[in-house]
Order: C-alpha cells, then structure tokens, then sequence
C-alpha cells in the first residue's frame, strides 16, 4: 500500500467492506479523542487544519492516478469533519455539570457528523455534487463538520436547561 493510499484511507480503516465512513468516521473519533489527552485544543486544530490541506492535494492526486472521483475508501474527509465536530463540542461541554456531559458530547458529535455526512442537506449538498477534486471530497465533510458541532452545541444546551 502507498503512503498516499494509507493516508486517504486513515491507515486503512475506509477499507471496511461495510460503511467505510461510518468506520473511519468512528476511527478518526476515537484517535481525536487520545490525540485530545496529550495535545491542547489549539494544536488539535493546527493538526486538523494540516490533515484538511494535505487531504486535498493527496486526493487529487489519488484521483488522477485511478480516474476516479470521491471513491468509497477515502476517509481522510471524515477524519477532518469529525474533528471539526469535536472542536465544536468539547469546549462547550468543558463548563457543564450535568451528569455524563462528557459522554453525551462524544456521542452527539459523532452521531450530528455523520447524520451531516450522509444526508447532505443544502451546501453540503450542492459541494458534494458539483465541486470536484480533492476540494470537493473534502469541502462537504468540512461543513458537515460544522453542521455537527453546531447540532450538537444545540443538544448539549438543550441538556443543560434540563438539568
């Protein structure tokens, strides 16, 4: 495997036979989170920020070589959204006290991501259908990243009035 293969597939893990972005959304989430134990906030962006732009380039690349476009296997675009998703959420979560907010937060990104993800309503959408190259793979999972940290920003305010 090439590096630009194992890169654009996240080590492999948008290989699954079954729901590849479904995986490597769930691999990029929990590589985050132990990413998040070690690194601050701010790095994390950097880090997500560098993965977005080389993800572009490296999918264009990956496109020209094979004549294909947003193949099933690239998961590098949801490893950008989802954790653009948790840059979202985490902060917002870091001064609640309601029981499992933590938890829930993980839960409600991943879950606001990947509903953003498949259902592509409205620019989601229209970046999915009609830009193409590395930016278009990348620019709707870029804003169904954002989507889903906003989603869940309004689930966890939800939870916290009620609590």
């Amino acid at each position: 495997m090439t590096l630009n293969r194992l890169f654009i597939t996240f080590g492999a893990s948008g290989l699954a036979p079954k729901a590849p972005g479904t995986v490597g959304s769930f691999v990029a989430l929990i590589i985050g989170l132990l990413i998040l134990q070690i690194l601050p906030m701010q790095t994390f962006f950097m880090l997500t920020l560098v993965i977005t732009i080389i993800g572009i380039f490296e999918i264009n690349k990956y496109e020209k070589l094979t004549n294909s476009h947003d193949d099933k296997s690239i998961v590098i675009d949801e490893v950008s959204g989802m954790w653009i998703t948790l840059m979202f959420a985490l902060p917002t979560v870091e001064n609640m006290s309601f029981p499992y907010a933590y938890e829930i937060a993980i839960i409600a990104s991943f879950g606001a991501f990947r509903l953003f993800d498949i259902w592509k309503p409205s620019l989601i959408g229209v970046i999915d259908r009609k830009v193409k190259g590395g930016l278009g793979v990348m620019g709707d999972d870029i804003l169904a990243g954002i989507a889903g940290g906003m989603l869940t920003i309004l689930v966890l305010r939800g939870l916290e009035r009620l609590f």
